[in-house]
């Protein structure tokens, strides 16, 4: 009876281990949909962003809106692929100026790319308007695009032209161009906007400057991680080996740790505070909680908190951090709120009957039409009393500070004791759109972008620039001290702690 119950047991196994094989084999990124099947998801992802995004003319116009809407649909002039399709609806959203909203592959194209071995552009840069520093290079054996190197043109294409071409396919909260550029310079980004859009062919042609300041120009082979698991392979069979095996999960201990740490320097009596992300899941507040009882154990007179890098998450994780530096109580928003609670497109909606639940509990309906989350319009924030920290603080901001982590710098900023350092942050300095971020899965191609629910204006007596939070002290990083491995930030901050405490630099 064990025997059979084995025998089907295996049967089972391998039909489901063959099924789920030729589920992947059946997927196809060429895929083409039909002209009407397109149509109908934009009518879907259009309707749906003019009934509930609560800021899609927040700094478009509506004219200007419809115009991009119409101009989007015009595009659809026959079949295309999912990926053709998704470069127009990023297009379109692109144009609302709301990080908070993108559009993503579909689920079973993303399964695609995480097992695909498809051909990737080898470039990394440090993206500015109108030029390119190098910061990483597939091809490690490259002697000439070393790190740090500035590029002028790709096949053929200068860098302007490359970077006008992108922003018309990034999100970004209100007017942040130097949140765009962030974006562009985030490991694989440009390369991956570059295939999009563009296009790949096995090598590009890149013109750069040599160590002269001379302009030249050299080909480069694409990277095709295809061609280079084959030749591994052959490698090892034919040294009579085995194949490596993969590598061990990291332990959770040290993802978390990476996600936020703290060094002290006793001789300067500082601090430097590295927090990476407001998310869920990394034992932020216990971390916190221990950082500044130590701070305040050695009397550290000078912290660092650099959120260069953090992409927000949790408002609550944040409004913690904040509430160890603030000298007074805050609150977090003058306004925040939705335009709707139901949806006539909710079968599309991710969560969406979670979401109008939750609604009916926190928001109001006011005279406005609008539904008010009150409790963030009225309820302010106090200090920590216990391990609060009162010394010299230096927030250090970039493009990718964004989020919840905007609302942390702007609650701060201004304080007699904080200066704010380094870049215009991405996120927008007068509000942003999020909250509640459902998927909108579009009926035909599957394909998804982000909704937010909720508009959040931080102080209405701001003018709405669309700017990102400037810094008190703007330190930007240049092709020297990206190829000299500087970090110009943390040199300014130094040198302003020493001449701070009268130590003389060296």
């Amino acid at each position: 009876m064990m025997q059979k119950i084995s025998y089907f047991a295996f049967i089972i196994v391998i039909t489901c281990l063959i099924g789920c094989s030729a589920s992947r084999k059946t997927f196809d990124p060429q895929h083409k949909y039909t002209q009407k099947q397109l149509q109908q998801d934009y009518g879907v992802f259009r309707s749906v962003l003019e009934e509930s995004h609560p800021s899609l003319y927040w700094f478009t116009t509506k004219d200007s809106m419809d115009y991009y809407f119409d101009d989007g649909f015009r595009r659809i002039s026959d079949s295309m692929t999912e990926l053709q399709f998704r470069n127009i609806l990023s297009y379109v959203v692109s144009k609302v100026h709301c990080g908070h909203t993108a559009v993503k592959y579909s689920k079973q194209y993303g399964r695609y790319l995480d097992t695909a071995r498809i051909k990737m552009f080898p470039l990394s840069f440090k993206v500015w308007s109108d030029s390119l520093a190098v910061t990483a290079n597939i091809n490690r054996k490259d002697s000439i695009l070393k790190f740090g190197t500035l590029v002028t043109a790709i096949d053929g294409y200068s860098v302007r032209q490359l970077t006008d071409t992108f922003m018309n396919y990034i999100s970004g909260d209100g007017n942040s161009i130097n949140g765009r550029y962030q974006s562009l310079s985030n490991s694989g980004a440009f390369g991956s906007l570059y295939r999009n859009v563009l296009g790949l062919k096995d090598q590009i042609t890149v013109t750069y400057l040599d160590s002269t300041g001379i302009e030249k120009t050299v080909d480069v082979p694409v990277f095709d991680p295809a061609a280079k698991k084959k030749d591994s392979l052959e490698k090892i069979v034919k040294a009579g080996g085995q194949a490596p095996k993969p590598p061990k999960e990291v332990p959770q201990v040290r993802l978390s740790l990476s996600s936020r740490y703290v060094q002290i320097d006793t001789t300067l009596s500082s601090a430097y505070m590295t927090v990476h992300t407001f998310g869920r899941g990394n034992k932020l507040r216990s971390f916190f909680r221990k950082s500044f009882r130590e701070l305040q154990r050695r009397n550290i007179q000078h912290l660092v908190v650099d959120v260069r890098t953090n992409g927000g998450g949790d408002a609550g994780i944040s409004t913690l951090l904040t509430r160890y530096l603030a000298d007074k109580k805050f609150k977090l928003a003058d306004s925040l709120y939705a335009v709707r609670r139901s949806s006539r497109y909710h079968k599309y909606i991710s969560w969406q009957p979670f979401y109008w639940s939750l609604m009916q509990f926190v928001t109001h309906k006011k005279k406005d039409g609008l539904y008010h989350f009150g409790y963030f319009e009225r309820h302010y924030f106090r200090p920590k009393k216990r391990h609060h920290f009162n010394g010299d603080i230096y927030l250090v901001t970039g493009g990718n500070s964004f989020s919840a982590t905007t609302l942390f710098v702007k609650v701060l900023q201004g304080q007699h004791n904080v200066k704010v350092i380094g870049e215009e942050t991405g996120g927008g300095a007068y509000g942003n759109s999020a909250w509640m971020i459902p998927d909108v899965t579009l009926p035909n191609t599957k394909v998804r972008f982000r909704l937010p629910k909720f508009r959040l204006v931080m102080d209405k007596n701001l003018v709405k620039e669309g700017r990102g939070i400037l810094p008190d002290i703007q330190v930007s990083p240049t092709r020297e001290t990206i190829r000299r491995g500087i970090d110009p930030k943390k040199a300014v901050i130094r040198g302003m702690i020493m001449h701070k405490i009268g130590v003389a630099q060296q």
